[in-house]
């Protein structure tokens, strides 16, 4: 698949967590951080988005929660 740069609000559509959820994920490192694509805009690596939800999704399976 080819990877897409995506923006804040794409990457909150794909993940379901608001703006603060992620912000607060990342400095907690519990979330990727985006990369800096010019001065004053920074985007996700969807390939990057999508493996932090497959890797949250085995944690979940592994856990035992529902």
């Amino acid at each position: 698949m080819t990877t897409k740069f995506l923006r804040r609000r794409e990457v909150e559509e794909l993940t379901g967590l608001s703006r603060s959820t992620i912000y607060a994920l990342m400095s907690r490192g519990e979330f990727p951080k985006p990369v800096k694509v010019s001065t004053r805009a920074v985007r996700w690596r969807s390939d990057v988005i999508e493996g932090w939800q497959e890797d949250r999704a085995a944690v979940t399976n592994t856990s035992g929660a529902t």
